[in-house]
């Protein structure tokens, strides 16, 4: 094969499993496992489901995958944001140390190109560089997030992490990983294993208790993290916190292990210097256009939505003045979780004017069901309110700056999907490029 940026996708897209069917799979094929209710769930192909078979094919054994020094990290809102915050912290440590000379990434979704999924430094790999070593690149700490779940996620064949820590858990996925707040917890806490320390966020009575009873059967140290009150001011949202604080804890663990004798681990400077480059693109993320500001997060679950609404009212009345026209554009197709309960969330949280609603979709199949849903909805709650179907978010941005014609001022806020963010970030690329 020709390695080229665009064959090494082909290759990749290849051997993904396009679509999830159910096979004649049944609970009881799965790993001997006791749920919280004592219903196990789990509803198609579980992603893990023949990965290691897969990674063995090519070349890639347990020994030499648990070489790349592993941390893993699950969670329902802000695994994400707390994989970038401890590669942050421990790139800037390597720099000061030595080690890790090279930090590594996976995260996804992606939100413009496939490449964004593998980190090198946080820089995505190079189209060329991907090419060449999509399977090669070798570093010394990888920092991997779940997909979702955990015990049966794909990124569950790591079988030696160094440590694994949980983000906030919520109600999501639910018709996989459902139906209760403690099946979900479980399925999360899968990703523990013995020998590793698991760090948790502050979590629900009922899911810390799954938690403990889950490191408790797996012979794992478990330590819940609060917000860690040395933190840099700079960090003024919330949830961000947290999983700064998370990761600051998460990253002394791996540094205890993997380079000890150093003490402190993380020094003040080192936390300062990893929040201040800290970046997670699509979340809590700000685009100035002219007249227009572009509030950006991938929020897509109740748990994450009500965050993101109260940044965007928080951002938005910052700077006194005439109040700006303030337009939402909200998209979200899953049969995964309750999307109007998402849409309900936001509408409860969102204790701000919003002039105008705007619904759209990422998905060519929509046949405008959903999308007319939403707007009647939205206008039942809130009638003063003008509300829009467009079958697209290159649509759904025109909109919206056609609305904003003659304001002197239009704070949009996109969420509901990190596919939707992606979408309008590539809409903005002329912008984020000046």
């Amino acid at each position: 094969m020709e390695r080229t940026y665009e064959s090494a996708i082909a290759f990749l897209r290849g051997r993904r499993r396009m679509t999830r069917p159910n096979p004649s799979f049944t609970i009881s094929q799965l790993p001997i496992a006791h749920l919280p209710n004592a219903s196990p769930t789990f509803r198609g192909t579980p992603s893990i489901e023949g990965m290691r078979e897969w990674l063995q094919k090519l070349g890639h054994t347990d020994a030499k995958i648990d070489s790349l020094n592993i941390i893993h990290v699950a969670g329902t809102k802000g695994k994400g944001s707390t994989c970038a915050f401890v590669e942050s912290f421990l790139r800037v440590y390597g720099e000061r140390t030595g080690f890790p000379r090279k930090t590594g990434l996976y995260t996804s979704p992606h939100l413009i190109e496939t490449n964004e999924r593998i980190r090198i430094d946080f820089n995505p790999l190079p189209k060329d560089v991907f090419a060449q070593n999509v399977f090669e690149e070798q570093v010394d700490v990888a920092i991997y997030e779940t997909h979702h779940g955990g015990q049966y996620d794909a990124t569950n064949v790591v079988q030696h992490p160094v440590v694994t820590g949980l983000a906030s858990i919520g109600m999501d996925h639910v018709r996989e990983l459902g139906p209760s707040l403690e099946n979900i917890a479980w399925h999360k806490a899968g990703i523990f294993k013995a020998g590793a320390p698991a760090f948790s966020l502050p979590q629900e009575p009922k899911v810390a208790q799954v938690l403990k009873n889950r490191a408790a059967e797996k012979g794992v140290t478990l330590k819940f993290v609060g917000v860690d009150r040395d933190l840099p001011g700079n960090l003024n949202i919330k949830t961000q916190l947290y999983n700064a604080s998370l990761a600051r804890e998460i990253s002394n663990a791996f540094l205890e292990l993997k380079h000890p004798g150093v003490s402190p681990c993380l020094t003040a400077r080192d936390i300062a210097d990893g929040v201040q480059r800290f970046h997670w693109p699509g979340r809590f993320q700000i685009v100035p256009e002219g007249k227009y500001s572009w509030y950006l997060d991938g929020a897509h679950n109740e748990l994450s939505i009500g965050e993101a609404a109260v940044w965007f009212q928080q951002v938005s009345r910052q700077g006194g003045g005439d109040l700006p026209m303030r337009i939402l554009i909200f998209a979200q197709k899953s049969d995964q979780r309750d999307s109007l309960g998402v849409l309900k969330r936001l509408s409860e949280t969102l204790n701000l004017s919003i002039q105008h609603a705007i619904f759209t979709t990422y998905s060519d199949n929509d046949n405008g069901r959903l999308l007319e849903q939403y707007r009647q909805c939205w206008k039942e709650w809130f009638p003063w309110t003008e509300a829009w179907n467009e079958q697209t978010p290159w649509q759904a941005v025109a909109r919206a700056r056609e609305l904003g014609k003659g304001e002197d001022a239009v704070h949009i806020l996109v969420t509901g999907s990190l596919h939707l963010v992606g979408s309008v970030l590539r809409q903005l690329g002329d912008v984020l490029q000046s």
